[in-house]
């Protein structure tokens, strides 16, 4: 007699955003094999949807904030919402437990970590970006820091999520973390990009099994569609949170360069961004539309991700399945989704970015749109994914 076997997936958030939309298709596609799904999420409260457990509130998030500000001990609070947690896996009684981002403000890492250490449960956990082997960052490239593959201390990130003003708790965190987050009985660790998974063989996670699944997004809402022409060529350019890392900087002195029919949109900007832009440069503020997102692909005449540090953007993505070129700085994993048939990888300047926006210009879109999509379709359709993440759980119990 076949049993049905249970998945656990924890987040921070659920349906919205990158890995929350990661996170919703991997609940769908289980239940759809015939698998019991359940998530855990702490962040963002979305609309009920069966088996998915909401554990936070807005105020207690605030709280963290602070005290992650103040003290620097990020993930270490959050007690009543990890035992909350601890309950539902208790009572769940899950075959395999699906970590993604336990940062966030949520959860209580120690206390996690210690108990999943009692279970003899096979554990997955997607490492969306740097964190988990850190003490401080969810990413180090831009301050040009290794301290995390020996020990970190004096940390030159402190300012970068998640934000600590006033401690550098770093060489504490780091020596703490590795205690916590080593030695669970089975474990494997999934990146989205082959960046991502040499880092981690390098740091002090090295000893669990790495695979490298691609983000995945769906094709049949990321697409090429019929669009309003714009007079002007339109650069496109999109970020969850623009903060310092992801190259705003670079957006605003390219558009120095633009001529009169050129212009430049920014999507995810904060109130105070927005105010600041020159001429030739729209504006818009973070959207959860995913249905505005692909309006604005398909309008853009090009693509530009000018990050100085990522794992596997999503957005890059969005745009190739939209059929919208890539250019892109060569960093991390946001050159593993460009070809030489759908963008330019560039160095991290303004200049070689709008000289790689002009070779676009001249050739035109339509040159790039087919390879956009056929690289899409090929690689990073969120069904391929669903399929690599069951098959991966499938192995695990298995050899439990």
């Amino acid at each position: 007699m076949n049993i049905t076997k249970k998945i656990l997936i924890i987040n921070s958030v659920y349906g919205i955003r990158s890995t929350g939309r990661i996170v919703k298709d991997l609940h769908d596609a289980t239940n759809q094999v015939g698998w019991e799904s359940y998530v855990i999420y702490g962040r963002i409260q979305q609309p009920y949807e069966k088996n998915v457990h909401y554990i936070g509130n807005k105020t207690q998030v605030v709280y963290e904030m602070a005290k992650t500000a103040v003290f620097g001990h990020h993930g270490l609070g959050s007690e009543l919402w990890t035992n909350r947690i601890i309950e539902h896996i208790n009572e769940i009684n899950p075959d395999i437990i699906h970590l993604h981002n336990i940062h966030g403000y949520y959860v209580n890492v120690a206390s996690l970590f210690k108990y999943l250490k009692t279970l003899d449960v096979p554990i997955v956990w997607t490492l969306h970006d740097c964190w988990a082997y850190t003490g401080h960052c969810a990413y180090y490239t831009y301050v040009a820091c290794d301290k995390w593959k020996t020990g970190c201390h004096h940390c030159p990130a402190l300012k970068t999520y998640p934000y600590s003003i006033l401690s550098d708790r770093s060489k504490k965190n780091y020596l703490e973390k590795r205690e916590f987050f080593t030695g669970l009985n089975s474990c494997t660790l999934v990146t989205p990009s082959k960046w991502l998974s040499k880092e981690v063989k390098t740091s002090y996670l090295k000893d669990y099994p790495v695979e490298v699944i691609p983000n995945g997004i769906d094709l049949e809402v990321f697409k090429p569609q019929e669009h309003r022409s714009s007079t002007r060529f339109t650069i496109l350019a999109v970020a969850n949170i623009w903060e310092e890392r992801k190259g705003l900087k670079y957006c605003l002195e390219l558009a120095e360069y633009l001529s009169e029919d050129e212009q430049l949109v920014i999507i995810g900007l904060n109130d105070v961004q927005v105010k600041g832009l020159p001429k030739h440069v729209i504006g818009i503020k973070r959207t959860e539309s995913v249905q505005e997102l692909v309006d604005w692909y398909n309008r853009a005449d090009v693509y530009i991700n000018p990050t100085l540090e990522d794992n596997f953007p999503t957005t890059n993505l969005e745009a190739l399945a939209c059929g919208t070129p890539i250019i892109t700085f060569d960093t991390g994993g946001s050159i593993e989704s460009v070809t030489e048939s759908t963008g330019f990888v560039v160095e991290s300047n303004s200049l070689a970015l709008y000289e790689a926006v002009l070779k676009i210009k001249e050739k035109g879109k339509a040159e790039f749109t087919l390879a956009c999509r056929k690289v899409a379709l090929e690689h990073f359709g969120r069904d391929k994914m669903k399929r690599a993440y069951i098959d991966l759980y499938k192995r695990m119990i298995e050899n439990a």
